[in-house]
């Protein structure tokens, strides 16, 4: 009866529907992304050993988040830079940027690790660019904005 009454709702609630397939996507860009980061051996974890395999899954999931860190740092820092410029940023389009980027990701080269002990700068997570247009979207989408 629960998920009568679930599938009934998500079925006559448009901005419902439309929610659950933004979420679904992410989740679906995330794990395409994921399989192409642990691409050896087609993605398929031979061993039957349940510690080998967690391993194997962490290890990846661990890559999968460190790459998109390292993307998310890129992004932020040309945002910035385009800003500097002078360049109006509208939050509503950085709202549809990905950190699931791959073009610039040589998977089969060779890696220098020289730089492995060098200490980065630290990252400045604030991009000057007003997100409360957009939050204030997402609160009236989902009807949270009105007082109960």
């Amino acid at each position: 009866m629960i998920r009568t009454v679930q599938l009934l709702r998500y079925l006559s609630d448009a901005p419902r529907r439309r929610r659950v397939t933004a979420a679904t996507n992410k989740v679906e860009s995330f794990n395409r992304f994921s399989q192409w980061i642990g691409f050896g051996n087609r993605g398929v974890i031979a061993d039957n050993d349940p510690i080998a395999q967690g391993k194997t899954m962490k290890f990846n999931a661990l890559l999968t988040n460190a790459v998109i860190f390292h993307n998310a740092l890129d992004i932020a820092e040309i945002v910035r830079q385009l800003l500097e410029e002078g360049w109006e940023i509208d939050p509503e389009d950085l709202a549809h940027i990905s950190p699931y980027l791959t073009e610039h990701i040589n998977r089969f080269g060779e890696y220098s690790t020289h730089e492995l002990g060098v200490q980065p700068e630290a990252s400045d997570p604030k991009l000057g660019v007003d997100f409360t247009p957009l939050r204030e979207q997402d609160l009236t989408a989902a009807g949270l904005d009105q007082a109960a």
